[in-house]
């Protein structure tokens, strides 16, 4: 337990530093920033999605079989995920945002941006109670994830209305309800037995729905050309390839 209490605190809190890559992205280009921010997102999405089907359900799925019971949990996780965007009117930004967003989307955001991190925690505190390596892949994934996400809180919140000190410091509050979510995890672990049976295919679901329903529609947004296309293919075969080799860990 103390290793993974030691473990899952320090995966939470580098995921929380990562609120902070908004202001190395300033002496940048807008038209710099989108063409590498495109490829930042199809490697997040290969790496979400390969850590789901080669760490986390196989990881749940060998000690408990797959079940009725591990496909609902899935699929609870996917609506989960889908509910909360309809109700605080979540919106992962993963380009340099306009002039368009107004000041009272930026706070909308911050809102979003806080339970989207303590759910991230949350996963990160479910993956190292499966094992060690599992939560080592997961908090890599979610690792990759963000740097996407919050470089476009940032813009969000500069566009706005917020000073660029505001902007790094509210990003960077709401970054540490990761560790919330840690706690809460910890807490269901000792006191919810069997919590990982709902917890880790729960987990996997929002995944899922990360990956197939926020960042893979962002890919076909951006200009098509061959090239494009084939480079998108290739980096999210990375991201999966990722994945792929931290089974060395195990």
């Amino acid at each position: 337990m103390v290793n993974y209490i030691g473990y899952t605190l320090i995966s939470v809190l580098i995921v929380s530093l990562i609120s902070l890559v908004g202001i190395l992205t300033l002496s940048l280009k807008a038209n710099t920033l989108k063409k590498l921010l495109i490829y930042f997102v199809s490697f997040s999405a290969g790496a979400l999605l390969g850590d789901v089907f080669i760490h986390l359900l196989p990881e749940i799925i060998e000690e408990n079989g797959f079940g009725f019971n591990i496909s609902a949990y899935i699929l609870f996780g996917i609506l989960f995920s889908f509910l909360i965007e309809k109700v605080i009117q979540w919106r992962h930004c993963h380009h340099p945002t306009t002039k368009e967003h107004q000041h009272p989307f930026a706070i909308m955001n911050l809102v979003g941006d806080f339970l989207h991190n303590f759910i991230d925690g949350l996963i990160i505190g479910e993956s190292y109670l499966a094992s060690i390596p599992v939560g080592i892949a997961t908090t890599i994934a979610v690792i990759l994830h963000e740097i996407p996400q919050e470089i476009g809180d940032f813009g969000i919140l500069l566009h706005g209305g917020f000073s660029k000190g505001k902007a790094l410091f509210f990003n960077f509050v709401t970054a540490l309800s990761a560790i919330l979510g840690e706690v809460i995890s910890l807490v269901l672990a000792a006191r919810v037995e069997n919590s990982l049976l709902f917890l880790i295919p729960f987990a996997a679901g929002n995944f899922i729905y990360i990956a197939g329903a926020d960042l893979i529609p962002e890919l076909h947004k951006y200009e098509f050309t061959t090239k494009n296309s084939i480079l998108q293919l290739i980096t999210i075969i990375l991201g999966v390839m990722v994945m792929m080799a931290l089974l060395l860990l195990e």
